[in-house]
């Protein structure tokens, strides 16, 4: 059952086009994460649903029901903020069943269904207290409890964690995943942070300028992203991309290089007809590259090394590759990032040699950034 439909969805602010024909159906029970760059239109488009901006045109369904252009307390959504928008002059239990009390319901209501989620968020002791005497974790929930009450039938959150310090995040992406599987509601969520984004989602939707690049589970988009947009933004640290040359084409298996690096052979999703000497992108995550011994012949790519980070179980190395030509890296020419699983006795100045995984490249076509390279599923790893 689809609990929330987009269909063509267009805003504009005068001549500045801010959502481009955005469709989306979203089925119930899903937890869908929104992500993309500043300015992309994530915020916008979460902001369109609840009805905070009005759409230009095309139509928004929550449960079948056209909610294009009525006001947000008649859509049957809940909005959790970013900023929390607790009344400091009201107890935690009445922050809490707000709603409920200007929608008119029963005191008897109105408390049980406060209990209800004081107890789902464990905050059944704090109900008493003043947001300034609650932590800003206890806040948080004190705002998704306000959420719960009234049972919306869509939930809405704007990057609800940005304010929390790096330990209480990790702590309330589980307790909002906990959430969503007790409550097996809809969930529509905005945020910066791929880690939310990857260990919270049902579905990724990544927006860049307006449109909607691409829908799919976290480790779909992970390993088979449609576009150079959408394998640079995924991942940390990002995907390698190399400037290469197309130098041999045999059925759907393509020979590149560059200088600097070693000839490579690519798997194609399907046979080219791209020309020799067509330039193309190639990607390659920082872990499929290994170091290997220097004169091995393993070696793909030598360099020496700018920067190590010790980073506990793992090393990640920022190589300097000479004259090997990189897409979109701080000088444009030999930065290379390698995350190795172990720890490292590497230190800067020192000379590698480093391996790319064959089985993990990825080849981008010239026109647009599209991936033409085999896409491999999950279950092929």
């Amino acid at each position: 059952m689809t609990s929330l439909e987009l269909r063509e969805i267009n805003k504009n602010y005068g001549a500045y086009h801010a959502l481009r024909g955005i469709d989306l159906s979203v089925a119930q029970g899903e937890f869908i994460v929104m992500v993309g760059p500043s300015g992309c239109g994530k915020s916008t488009l979460l902001k369109s649903i609840a009805g905070l901006e009005a759409i230009s045109s095309g139509q928004i369904l929550i449960n079948g029901r056209d909610v294009s252009r009525q006001e947000p307390g008649e859509r049957g959504i809940a909005m959790v903020f970013q900023s929390y928008a607790l009344y400091p002059h009201m107890t935690v239990a009445e922050n809490m069943g707000f709603g409920l009390r200007m929608a008119k319901r029963p005191k008897a209501e109105i408390d049980a269904a406060v209990a209800r989620a004081a107890k789902i968020l464990r905050i059944t002791d704090q109900l008493e207290k003043r947001p300034k005497q609650l932590s800003g974790g206890q806040r948080q929930r004190v705002a998704i409890g306000r959420a719960i009450t009234r049972s919306p039938e869509v939930f809405l959150f704007d990057e609800p964690l940005s304010n929390l310090d790096a330990a209480l995040r990790t702590q309330m992406r589980v307790e909002l995943s906990s959430l969503h599987a007790e409550l097996g509601a809809t969930m529509v969520y905005v945020t910066h942070d791929q880690v939310e984004a990857m260990t919270m989602a049902s579905r990724i939707v990544v927006l860049n300028q307006g449109i909607i690049e691409q829908v799919g589970s976290p480790l779909e988009l992970y390993r088979n992203p449609d576009n150079l947009f959408v394998a640079g933004f995924l991942g940390a640290p990002r995907m390698n991309f190399l400037g290469v040359t197309l130098d041999d084409v045999s059925g759907r298996s393509v020979t590149v290089s560059a200088p600097g690096l070693a000839p490579l052979t690519v798997e194609l999703a399907q046979p080219t007809t791209l020309a020799k000497g067509t330039g193309l992108t190639l990607g390659v995550r920082p872990e499929a590259i290994s170091v290997v011994a220097e004169g091995s012949g393993d070696g793909a790519v030598h360099g020496e090394v700018r920067l190590v980070e010790h980073l506990g179980r793992e090393t990640i190395l920022y190589v300097d590759a000479g004259n090997l030509r990189t897409i979109a890296s701080e000088s444009g020419t030999g930065n290379i990032t390698a995350q190795l699983s172990y720890v490292a006795p590497f230190a800067a100045g020192q000379k590698v040699a480093l391996k790319l995984d064959a089985s993990e490249l990825y080849l981008f076509s010239p026109d647009g950034g599209r991936t033409i390279s085999a896409r491999k599923t999950i279950l092929d790893r």
